[in-house]
């Protein structure tokens, strides 16, 4: 990190008056949690893009299910890194001064929210809701194992799974439906109101800073150009170049609980 691009950087964040943040699964593989792609996205046989589906849902519920019970036991042992903490503390201190502040996230661990993350944009779900397929209700379900036939599965062994599971063993609504995870899945759409207020925070903003992703994802890597349309200055905070690097006013190469503390622990001084 070049100390002139450092330097221009933090003067844009103190003169911004309106801030977004984009967060992908880098900023969580800090704290341990696996991502989708690379070496962390093999679970037994199957690749985890191809859980995430409705498709595998419609298969086999049972073995989402346990993909997921394992995701949960894993997140469970899980803390938000200084990457995390550094995003809550800019937001609370910009919020402060009486900036517009909005934190869009593609993760769905609760890792934001437990470093103190306020009204952030969950483009796909959390980890710890689930969805009634009969009445529709959205319900916090912390529960590890997600029920007592799932304790002990869930290992990442392929030769562990001995039997499917029964539909009387899955999760189940207190109307009696059966409950899925209330994340969204690849082929599936994002709620509306949730693009609607990722787009308003990003419409007008000053500064949009992009940590964490491939930013391959549709539509939360479309808000990166709409952002640079609109005059935003861009920043992007990853190991390695994305597919919009080209795009970034300033890069910043590392993770970003090694990044992000150091660039973001500044306090905002809004002009009046």
């Amino acid at each position: 990190m070049s100390a002139t691009s450092r330097e221009r950087f933090q003067s844009s964040l103190r003169r911004a008056r309106k801030i977004a943040v984009l967060t992908g699964a880098g900023v969580s593989a800090e704290s341990g949690i696996p991502t989708f792609r690379g070496a962390g996205g093999l679970w037994r046989r199957y690749q985890a893009t191809s859980l995430a589906s409705p498709e595998a849902w419609q298969r086999d519920p049972g073995l989402v299910w346990e993909f997921y019970n394992h995701r949960r036991e894993r997140a469970l042992g899980c803390r938000p890194n200084p990457g995390h903490h550094a995003l809550a503390r800019l937001e609370a201190r910009f919020r402060e001064a009486g900036g517009v502040f909005t934190l869009i996230t593609q993760n769905i661990d609760g890792l934001h929210e437990q470093a103190g993350a306020r009204d952030l944009v969950r483009l796909h779900g959390s980890l710890w809701q689930v969805r009634c397929l009969s009445c529709g209700s959205v319900t916090e379900n912390r529960g590890v194992p997600i029920t007592p036939a799932f304790a002990g599965s869930g290992s990442p062994d392929p030769e562990t799974r001995a039997r499917r599971f029964t539909a009387a063993e899955l999760p189940h609504c207190s109307c009696g439906g059966v409950q899925r995870p209330h994340v969204v899945w690849f082929g599936e759409a994002l709620k509306e109101s949730d693009l609607a207020a990722a787009a308003a925070g990003v419409d007008g903003c000053d500064l949009l800073l992009v940590v964490g992703t491939s930013a391959v994802v549709y539509p939360a890597a479309g808000f990166v150009p709409l952002a640079k349309r609109h005059g935003a200055l861009i920043a992007e905070i990853n190991v390695e170049p994305s597919a919009v690097t080209s795009l970034c006013d300033f890069v910043f190469t590392g993770g970003a609980g090694e990044i992000l503390p150091s660039l973001l622990d500044l306090a905002p001084a809004l002009a009046p």
